[in-house]
């Protein structure tokens, strides 16, 4: 009986041991805040240096072959791999969760062996700028500190020139005591001491946020150490005991400088100075001393032990001279010891900047979410990363910004080679005004919009859509345009209720041309008074009498000029069209295509194409040239007719 009960409570010896142990591991590898991605990692892994979970990037981008080996791995990193983003412009992004509210240190470590040499790069989180990494053989540490502003945060890569890299990215939740104050600010880090310590530089897991502690000693002061206690403190953004136990100490002063700052801007700075009586022996009044930034006094007299405890952190607001920071420490009239220290950072605070308004935001994820289920390798969903409007606005999206925030204003995936039905989310866009999805392969239905849109024109031609247009087009009372045509499985009358609104331009559905229009090079030529071909006769027979007379111009007209599209020759007169000088306005396809009401009103054919009858904003009747798809000659042609108009004896066009 004796044996069974010894044998019972090792029995529970031992799962108690297990017990502990599991979530010991689990503590270290799986913390509550934290996110640690190794880039190109080949799998999961647990870094033997702080036994925290190492996740790869697959999950946000699964492309392998923008991976690149490293040899010589930085500190405190076990990674040995490299993620290159092959992109001429744009950003790369890794949205990752967090709590909306919750003080966070995100960093990104950017090693220089085997990078791009020419890379120069931007870091945000969300659109807010951190740091910048430039060509340069030295491996880069950024790192800053944040309040998550909605329960997820981007943290980007904007492209200035070459590929930008990253190899490790870390987030960790921190004390709140860093941004007391400060809540629409971004901290970023400059540099954390761990003066006088004894051995490499701390983190994890004796710091519980990881912040890494770089030791720092420094000639001539003198480095003291002793295993003491704190007592009495209540601060919850105090370094680790273990960097507390040293210091560095003079018996006059003691004088750090930072160089190297953005000289261009005028951050400001600020500095967290940390102080542990590391000796027993001293009392209250015998060390005191004064705190400078850049020669301003920040503290006068100041006493570690003036309020009861051993130890006292303090922050100070500062501002750079001319890039550079100094930190000094004198020693104060009547003072038994001269100034000690046992750590600091300095941080630069950075204004956040606002992002895309969030119901925007949320309704273009949405978008984004229902296309990728069938377009899952579409290469314009997979650039859209980050914030949709700023720092680079998604391909296909234009914004605006409204009440001091950015909002989609326009949707163009024409030509973007997408399938599936369309996304019913398109309809919570509650700023958006154009919206052209033509030219796809999207079928299904056309989802209803609410009356509040403030949609103006809409492009679904060239699809597979079926069914009718909604009714609710005809309640929105900014639409002025839509085109479904091409659509073979459409109804042409919107639902059984009636046909659109007489004052909405559309094709009713028909499917008019079978040419390619958003490809060709589409010419307008607008003629007050007369046809287009009489004035070119006109201009022909102009040209070519001046010409005789003028050989600057023969050489003008040698030159090789770029060819202009989308141009209109406003003549108001004959008058006009002999003496006044060359301007020209360009417009846009949905213009021209509304003006035309696609092309509906065929009016004659010209040597190179195709012309139609259009009405402008303004009343005035155009003519518009298309460029035929098997015309040889149209694009020179074009380019001649445009150059012979820059003779102002020739022409008065008004317009570019």
């Amino acid at each position: 009986m004796m044996e069974k009960s010894d044998n019972l409570v090792l029995l529970t010896q031992v799962v108690a041991y297990v017990l502990c142990f599991c979530i010991f591991t689990r503590s270290a590898s799986a913390i509550e805040g934290f996110e640690s991605i190794a880039c190109c990692a080949d799998s999961n892994y647990k870094d033997p240096l702080t036994n925290l979970d190492y996740n790869t990037d697959y999950a946000w981008f699964s492309d392998k072959t923008s991976c690149r080996p490293i040899t010589s791995v930085l500190n405190h990193s076990t990674n040995e791999r490299l993620r290159v983003f092959e992109i001429e412009k744009g950003k790369r992004c890794y949205n990752l969760a967090t709590t909306e509210d919750q003080v966070y240190l995100i960093r990104g470590t950017f090693p220089s062996e085997n990078s791009p040499g020419n890379a120069s790069f931007d870091v945000s989180i969300g659109v807010t700028q951190l740091g910048a990494v430039r060509s340069s053989p030295q491996d880069l540490r950024i790192e800053g500190v944040f309040r998550a502003t909605k329960n997820n945060t981007d943290f980007c890569l904007v492209t200035e020139q070459g590929n930008p890299y990253i190899s490790l990215l870390e987030l960790r939740s921190v004390s709140e005591e860093y941004l007391q104050g400060l809540n629409s600010s971004v901290l970023k880090l400059i540099n954390r001491s761990n003066l006088g310590g004894k051995e490499d530089d701390i983190r994890y897991p004796t710091d519980q946020s990881d912040r890494i502690w770089e030791r720092t000693t420094a000639i001539p002061y003198t480095s003291v150490s002793f295993n003491i206690s704190i007592l009495d403190h209540k601060s919850n953004v105090t370094p680790p005991l273990e960097v507390l136990q040293t210091a560095l100490t003079h018996p006059e002063r003691l004088e750090f400088n930072h160089n190297g700052l953005e000289a261009e801007e005028d951050y400001e700075y600020l500095v967290f100075l940390y102080f542990l009586e590391l000796n027993n022996s001293v009392r209250e009044g015998q060390r005191v001393f004064d705190i400078y930034v850049n020669s301003e006094i920040k503290k006068a007299r100041f006493d570690v032990l003036s309020e009861g405890s051993n130890y006292r952190h303090i922050a100070l607001n500062a501002s750079s001279a001319n890039g550079s920071l100094n930190l000094t420490m004198v020693k104060a009239t009547g003072s038994v010891f001269g100034p000690s220290c046992n750590a600091y950072e300095i941080m630069q605070v950075r204004p956040w900047k606002q992002e895309t308004n969030q119901t925007d935001l949320k309704a273009i994820l949405k978008i984004r979410e229902e296309l990728i289920i069938e377009n899952q390798d579409n290469k314009v969903l997979q650039s859209w990363t980050g914030d949709p409007c700023m720092l680079y606005a998604w391909q296909g999206i234009s914004c605006d910004f409204q009440n001091g925030a950015p909002v989609i204003t326009k949707l163009d995936l024409s030509l973007s080679n997408l399938k599936g039905p369309l996304p019913s989310s398109v309809t919570e866009l509650t700023n958006l005004q154009i919206m052209n999805l033509s030219h796809n392969n999207f079928n299904g239905y056309i989802p209803s919009f609410p009356s509040s849109s403030m949609l103006i024109s809409v492009d679904l031609s060239y699809n597979d859509l079926m069914g009718s247009l909604p009714q609710s087009f005809n309640s929105m009372p900014h639409l002025k345009s839509i085109y479904y045509g091409c659509n073979d499985r459409m109804n042409h009358e919107p639902s059984s209720s009636g046909s659109l609104n007489i004052s909405i331009l559309t094709d009713n559905g028909r499917c008019q041309q079978e040419n390619n229009f958003p490809q060709q090079a589409v010419i307008i030529s607008v003629v007050a008074c007369g046809s287009f071909l009489i004035a070119m006769a006109v201009g022909t027979i102009f040209v070519w009498r001046y010409r005789q007379r003028l050989n600057p111009l023969e050489a003008f007209a040698r030159k090789s000029n770029p060819m202009i599209t989308n141009v209109i020759f406003s003549l108001n007169s004959i008058d006009d069209f002999l003496i006044k000088s060359v301007t020209i306005q360009a417009f846009t396809l949905e213009y021209i295509e509304v003006a035309t009401e696609k092309y509906k009103t065929l009016i004659g054919e010209g040597g190179f194409g195709s012309v139609y009858r259009g009405t402008l904003e303004n009343g005035q009747v155009v003519a518009v040239k298309v460029r035929s798809a098997t015309s040889t000659q149209g694009t020179r042609e074009f380019d001649n007719e445009v150059h012979k108009t820059f003779d102002s004896n020739l022409t008065s066009i008004s317009k570019f």
